[in-house]
């Protein structure tokens, strides 16, 4: 057979060899695969939990029934009729929303670290340059590649938590208004995301030294959290209001001030500023925004970096 095989085949033809990925991408994808093995296995097990606590959520919400009018929770509803499914349900949720929030450490310190800090230190960048890649390619190479996953994969986790909070009691997964929900349940998540993987691969670009660069990666996005958590209610108008209407806040709103002004017959005047639970979409796209920004910036940076040094 093996005879026959050799006979039919033209001389001077080279044996075909299977098809394998090639190119900038796939070097990519191969040098970082433990970091994209680890994300699709965290992806598994996040998206697994959800899919589980949306399928238990109805029983968490017949356990703990209305909670008061119209849904508003009372001190006495959430700890008298307290079960298994919904404390699996409460706090497992607020475990997702946690891990979508703060994603942004994890993925800044990699970049930082892993993705240009280590290849800088190492000199494979310098190696790949040699290679017909230019600098430009190798970094936009390095950003793109890794920022389709995380946008995929965050989106679909946000997507995913939103269907399993609808599934319970909303007044006992945490108001809109707080971090891990209002960060974990909108585009400003994936923002999140992509402003630390440009923040990360920034500081690997200029310290070139991996636990350096991850030490101000990290720093970088503890700055730019924290900021946009404390400045987060103003960066949109909030609704004020006067005399009994202050009294009476729309539920699910969040009170920022409450206070009193004298008037001219000697008699107070009540007002209240608050962000009603409508306000939740503006407030997203303008912190999503600013984060795109500051990714979008964080690169143009990195690229104008990188232009300086080695042209």
């Amino acid at each position: 057979m093996s005879t026959l095989t050799t006979a039919h085949r033209p001389s001077g033809a080279a044996p075909r060899r299977p098809y394998r990925p090639s190119g900038l991408t796939w070097t990519v994808l191969r040098l970082h695969r433990t970091a994209l093995y680890a994300w699709g296995a965290a992806l598994l097990i996040v998206a697994a939990g959800l899919i589980w606590m949306h399928a238990i959520g109805p029983g968490a919400r017949a356990a703990t029934g209305d909670c008061g009018p119209s849904g508003v929770f009372s001190s006495d509803c959430g700890f008298t009729k307290e079960t298994a499914a919904e404390r699996i349900h409460t706090y497992g949720l607020d475990l997702a929303s946690a891990c979508v929030t703060y994603l942004l450490y994890p993925v800044a310190v990699w970049a930082g670290a892993a993705l240009t800090g280590r290849e800088m230190e190492s000199g494979t960048a310098r190696l790949a340059w040699t290679q017909s890649v230019t600098p430009a390619r190798w970094l936009a190479a390095r950003l793109a590649v890794p920022a389709v996953p995380l946008t995929a994969g965050t989106a679909l986790a946000v997507l995913l938590g939103n269907w399993t909070r609808r599934a319970g009691n909303g007044d006992l997964s945490g108001g809109w208004f707080n971090t891990n929900v209002f960060v974990s349940t909108g585009p400003a998540a994936v923002a999140y995301a992509l402003a630390g993987l440009a923040l990360g691969a920034l500081a690997g670009l200029v310290l070139r030294r991996a636990l350096p660069a991850a030490a101000a990666a990290l720093a970088a996005a503890y700055v730019l959290h924290s900021v946009l958590d404390a400045f987060r209610m103003s960066l949109w108008p909030a609704e004020k209001v006067t005399g009994q209407a202050a009294l009476h806040i729309p539920h699910g709103a969040l009170v920022l001030e409450r206070g009193a002004t004298p008037s001219a017959d000697g008699r107070s005047g009540i007002w209240a500023a608050y962000q009603p639970e409508s306000h939740f979409w503006p407030l997203q796209l303008v912190e999503s925004g600013l984060l795109l920004a500051v990714a979008g910036l964080a690169t143009a940076a990195a690229f104008a970096l990188l232009r300086r040094r080695h042209g």
